[in-house]
């Protein structure tokens, strides 16, 4: 009897791309996936801990695996990611003695090492880590996705070193390494002969892709080369840095075709006083003339933030002013979050949470209202017009699929849109996605 396994995701897309790796490794052992954990002969929870809600939840997750464990003994239980981090085992292996593995985010090594009793972790985990990250053309996605997957996920740079002072990735994910140019394009190649159309390149910050090696290329250099990739028909990053969006990226992403006019750029605050408590070492107005230039470049260009409210020592007038930033600047999307303290930061170790929960909630709320009639004027402006797109799956009677900007659209048609990139006419619109028909 084939062997199964079961994979629950929290998160990034990181995680979601080393989920998916993690799939790929277990059918190279002959497991095969349910999407039941009862089924399965191995769990493997892939955690997120940004905000005390997403610890939360992978806690109560795990704990609800228990009872299973010890109904099935043999069951292989596997914690892994942001909840374990790079040096957290120790600590969870007394409060969850029921877990067999727990492996750090982007190393299926401890698991792999277990299921084979230790064959492969005698071949060095050099090799099991090229296994696991993909770095050579022998990577074959998991049986669920494989002719199916439309967009993919490519890691290109792993871990963080910049410490925000409200982020906890870099103590959990490592310091900042760039995956070799070479590894990544053999990746994309691989991807594009399973039948991925579009790829998004990866990093906690991806604009820094390449400055931890001496005269290595950047990011600008390495969407170059993977526009060359026969098959790939669009190409997404996320997500950068405002201090690292340089001029060589704008040109890329305004002169290459296939490279998508959608970009991630979180502000976070926006007021001065509180991006420096915050230690992203940028302004306001420098913020703001990078949207600029943006807009001057890529006319077309949608782009998307990040802000975090209620951040320690926050006032009404420091909020007021992230306001009329995101008034004023019209972005395309706006992913909110309230502050949530998460030990091993700098927030945590020397600021005081002084904004209560409810105030934060207040002022998500009134970012959130703003927003939606922001996205819904925008997406209005789209209503009769022409555009394309590139449809991913089915749901329910309607294909979704997504525009340049990364606009949702849905389709009803009895047609098999799936991988396909068309013309469609919008005939309604609304602030999270729009409807279409086919020309």
């Amino acid at each position: 009897m084939t062997k199964k396994y079961h994979i629950w995701t929290e998160g990034c897309q990181m995680n979601v791309a080393d989920s998916q790796r993690v799939g790929s490794s277990l059918e190279s052992l002959g497991y095969s996936p349910t999407k039941t954990p009862e089924e399965a002969d191995v769990i493997v929870l892939n955690t997120c801990v940004v905000r005390q809600s997403a610890e939360d939840k992978a806690l109560g997750r795990v704990s609800s695996f228990k009872k299973l464990k010890e109904k099935n003994p043999s069951l292989i239980i596997n914690l892994m990611g942001c909840l374990v981090g790079v040096r957290g085992a120790e600590k969870l292996k007394a409060r969850l003695p029921y877990v067999d593995v727990f492996s750090p985010p982007s190393d299926p090594g401890p698991l792999i090492s277990h299921l084979t009793q230790g064959e492969v972790r005698s071949l060095e985990e050099a090799e099991t880590a090229r296994r696991f990250l993909m770095l050579d053309e022998e990577l074959i996605l998991p049986a669920a996705e494989r002719g199916k997957l439309v967009s993919a996920h490519v890691p290109v740079v792993y871990g963080c070193s910049h410490a925000c002072a409200f982020c906890i990735i870099p103590s959990r994910r490592g310091g900042e390494r760039s995956r070799p140019v070479g590894d990544i394009v053999a990746e994309v190649r691989a991807l594009a002969r399973q039948g991925v159309k579009e790829v998004t390149l990866l990093g906690q910050i991806v604009d820094r892709y390449g400055k931890d090696v001496p005269d290595g290329p950047n990011l600008a250099a390495l969407l170059r080369l993977i526009h060359e990739v026969e098959g790939v028909e669009r190409i997404r990053f996320l997500t950068s840095h405002p201090n690292y969006f340089g001029d060589d990226l704008i040109d890329a992403v305004a002169e290459l075709p296939r490279v998508m006019p959608h970009i991630e750029l979180p502000i976070q605050a926006g007021s001065d006083r509180t991006l420096a408590g915050m230690k992203r070492g940028y302004t306001q107005r420098e913020y703001r003339d990078l949207v600029a230039k943006i807009r001057a470049r890529i006319p077309a260009c949608s782009i998307a933030t990040d802000i975090i409210v209620g951040f320690p020592g926050e006032t009404e007038e420091d909020f007021m002013e992230t306001y009329r930033v995101l008034a004023d600047l019209k972005l395309d999307v706006a992913h909110l979050a309230r502050y949530s303290v998460r030990e091993g930061t700098v927030a945590a170790r020397n600021m005081e949470d002084n904004v209560s929960e409810e105030e934060k909630m207040r002022r998500f709320r009134l970012l959130e209202n703003l927003q939606e009639k922001i996205v819904a004027e925008i997406n209005q402006k789209y209503l009769g017009e022409t555009v394309e797109v590139l449809f991913e799956e089915k749901v329910k009677r309607r294909w979704k699929g997504r525009t340049p900007t990364n606009k949702i659209v849905f389709v009803e048609t009895e047609e098999d849109l799936r991988g396909k990139l068309l013309p469609v006419a919008i005939t309604w619109t609304g602030p999270w996605s729009m409807q279409a028909a086919l020309k």
